[in-house]
């Protein structure tokens, strides 16, 4: 045997010795192609700020394989210590407000900042094929290119429930990566808002000009979730709209409940193609960010959030055990067959299902 051959085996046997007196079982996650990856090998690569780690992280956690649930789990409750440390950011507005350059155009003047951020879309997932658009890393194509951003969808899956697990915990797993400003960006004006408000510190909505025509195909509700309105495109033509439009939004505000305590809404004019009223939108958060804590609104809100996803789980949960039974499953399809051949009411296909 040769004397490098030899050398190999006395390093093997060391090594072997070694991790039989110190090694400690360690979690594995086992991909379907067999390559296996150590949990706390995941856990160390998303806390050294690894996009491809956390990239990994986010698929554990997303998967649908109970073991990989199990795994994800274990992985969040390792990273846990670390999270809590962001500003988050709500951003939603009608189709056609421009979230998208926004959000790039904001994302980027941050990095430059020395910010790192984190954009999370709230993606539509298809009713019918489970299919996501998935197309926010091709219309933010600068951030995305950005070593100081990290973009990732959050496909619903065709329930709005998934909002609440999957972008809750991908967006610790980012505050784990060192991205000190989270962006949660939703599809439009509708009940994901409302999800979306309850799991970040301000929630901001874009408007175009004209505030009258806009408020048409607007619902009251939303712009009481507001804690900032910004009436973008305000550029070439639209700039002096805009200032008018801002001025119409101030008014309304006065007659509407403010969303956070302790801060008054604030209507803002901003272009991302002139780049005018960027600056304006930041210092703006700040001072909302420092408002809400010498409050002490910001702790009460991060609990109040936490309590809420806690409970939103419980109900999660007793649905998938609910209908994962397949007898009960059976009997739900029964039932159904007679409240709709009106041999039961709803109500009392409800008792027979509970007893």
């Amino acid at each position: 045997m040769s004397l490098q051959k030899k050398s190999r085996r006395v390093m093997e046997g060391v090594r072997e010795a070694h991790d039989g007196m110190t090694a400690v079982p360690r979690k594995k996650f086992k991909k379907p192609n067999g390559y296996i990856l150590d949990i706390e090998e995941i856990a160390q690569g998303v806390q050294s700020g690894s996009r491809l780690y956390l990239g990994k992280a986010i698929t554990l956690l997303e998967s649908s394989n109970p073991e990989h649930k199990k795994d994800g789990q274990e992985l969040l409750n390792q990273l846990l210590p670390h999270t809590g440390n962001s500003l988050r950011l709500g951003i939603t507005g009608v189709p056609g407000a421009g979230k998208s350059t926004f959000i790039e155009t904001f994302g980027e003047m941050l990095t430059s900042l020395g910010h790192r951020v984190a954009v999370l879309a709230i993606d539509p997932s298809s009713s019918l094929t489970g299919g996501s658009i998935l197309g926010d890393k091709t219309r933010m194509e600068e951030l995305a290119r950005n070593p100081k951003a990290f973009i990732r969808p959050s496909p619903t899956a065709g329930t709005l429930g998934g909002v609440h697990k999957k972008t809750r915990e991908t967006m610790l797993l980012c505050e784990a990566a060192g991205y000190d400003i989270i962006l949660v960006e939703t599809v439009g004006v509708g009940q994901s808002e409302t999800l979306v408000r309850s799991m970040v510190d301000m929630f901001m909505l874009l408007v175009l000009t004209g505030a009258g025509d806009e408020l048409q195909g607007m619902k009251k509700g939303i712009l009481e979730l507001a804690d900032a309105i910004i009436v973008h495109k305000a550029d070439g033509e639209n700039a002096r709209l805009a200032k008018k439009t801002v001025s119409e939004y101030k008014q309304m505000m006065h007659f509407l409940q403010p969303a956070t305590e302790s801060w008054k809404t604030r209507s803002v004019a901003a272009s991302s193609i002139d780049n005018t009223g960027i600056t304006e939108v930041w210092e703006m958060v700040q001072e909302f960010d420092e408002t809400v804590k010498e409050s002490g609104y910001w702790k009460k809100r991060r609990q109040e959030q936490t309590k809420e996803w806690f409970r939103s789980m419980i109900t999660d949960e007793l649905h998938s055990r609910f209908f994962d039974d397949g007898n009960r499953r059976e009997v739900v399809g029964l039932l159904e067959k007679q409240v709709l051949s009106d041999k039961l009411t709803v109500a009392q296909a409800i008792v027979k299902l509970f007893e």
